[in-house]
């Protein structure tokens, strides 16, 4: 039997798609390995898993509220059943390794697997990290962070190896075939908001377009508006001078594996967004989300602001005209788009997932020492020389 390896997360998409690819990698280097994904009932995994092939259960586990602490009653609620959901998929898959990758979805079966004296791994997305690895940092045995500049704001423990190979993007070739996207030709400007879309983007960049700015020759733009948003911005959109060489759409499966036909992109600054423009060499103009927790969209856009590789405004700061404007003039600049787009290669990762996959399952051969000095699991022995089978 292959290795049985679980992995949690998720709740958004940044926490759900390195699981998603982490799966992925762990077929392709060893295709005898069992994984199982454990998430919430309320998040983006349950629209995203049952096409996917791959097994899963969801708990019904609720985000902590810390503005609104009134609504953590829910939280509270449901604790005994994602307690009895987690411990029975322990007791039926019998995970050799746990993987969280952060988010609320990550933290019963981290704590789980540290009170059974299992092996335990976390992937960190952002340059800052989140609640639950800052949480979970000292005890694992292996710590993978996207960017190492997030390791200044952890402590790992001292039996916790730490590894910066960078965040598990999906690989180019894993895009099926018929759900490609028909780029245009020539250069290619993409604004990306995620599959939710981005208001702020949309609302400042219709605006700025709006003014009938001189158009780049050779050049498109290819807008994922959102899914809740395509319809109204392509009917505002239709009005603008320069409609002709605007394409409006509310989503693109598996764009981060076809960023090769983009020139420059527009976007926020989520983690895995950012992972992507740098493996696929496509310079930004990042316009970090203003409510992210703990600014992290900040700290990720200044890791490619910091190599050349993009330019950052925060969106409470950008005049009018800017955004497009900023866009326009790199595009419009060649050995510029170039010297950024290299700068963004040389931060890129695009075979992360790949190593994180071999170095768990490394872990789940030898074990670690971190699992060692757990207390011990409270099921019976004859249960644990089962798991060893």
């Amino acid at each position: 039997m292959g290795t049985r390896v679980l992995i949690a997360g998720g709740g958004t998409g940044g926490h759900l798609y390195p699981a998603l690819n982490l799966a992925d990698a762990l077929s392709r280097v060893d295709p005898m390995t069992n994984v199982l994904y454990l998430g919430a009932r309320r998040g983006l995994e349950a629209g995203v898993l049952p096409g996917r092939g791959l097994p899963y259960r969801l708990l019904p586990m609720q985000p902590l509220f810390r503005r609104r602490p009134w609504r953590n009653w829910k939280l509270v609620a449901t604790a005994p059943a994602v307690a009895w959901g987690t411990l029975a998929a322990f007791r039926s898959f019998r995970p050799d390794v746990v993987v969280g990758t952060g988010g609320y979805a990550a933290g019963p079966a981290l704590a789980w697997a540290m009170l059974t004296g299992r092996p335990t791994v976390l992937q960190e997305q952002n340059a800052r990290p989140g609640r639950v690895t800052r949480l979970f940092a000292p005890r694992v045995d292996q710590l993978h962070l996207g960017f190492p500049e997030a390791r200044k704001h952890l402590e790992p423990g001292p039996a916790t190896e730490v590894f910066t190979f960078g965040n598990p993007i999906a690989r180019p070739e894993r895009t099926a075939p018929g759900r490609s996207f028909p780029w245009p030709r020539g250069r290619v400007v993409l604004v990306a908001g995620g599959s939710q879309g981005a208001r702020g983007i949309n609302e400042r960049l219709l605006a700025d377009l709006g003014e009938g700015p001189a158009w780049p020759e050779g050049t498109s733009l290819v807008w994922i508006a959102g899914r809740g948003h395509a319809e109204a911005v392509r009917r505002s959109a239709e009005a603008l001078p320069s409609f002709g060489h605007v394409r409006v759409v509310p989503y693109i499966e598996d764009l981060g594996a076809q960023l090769s036909a983009v020139s420059l992109a527009i976007g926020r600054a989520g983690a895995m967004f950012v992972s992507e423009l740098a493996a696929a060499g496509v310079p930004g103009v990042l316009v970090p989300f203003p409510d992210a927790a703990d600014a992290h969209q900040s700290e990720n856009a200044r890791v490619l602001e910091d190599a050349g590789a993009a330019v950052v405004r925060e969106e409470a700061e950008l005049r009018p005209g800017e955004l497009w404007g900023l866009a326009a003039e790199i595009v419009a600049d060649e050995p510029r788009r170039a010297r950024m787009a290299a700068a963004a290669r040389a931060r890129g990762a695009p075979d992360a997932a790949d190593r994180i996959a071999r170095a768990l399952l490394r872990l789940a051969r030898v074990g670690g020492a971190n699992a060692r000095a757990a207390p011990g699991p409270p099921e019976s022995p004859a249960r644990r020389r089962g798991d060893e089978r």
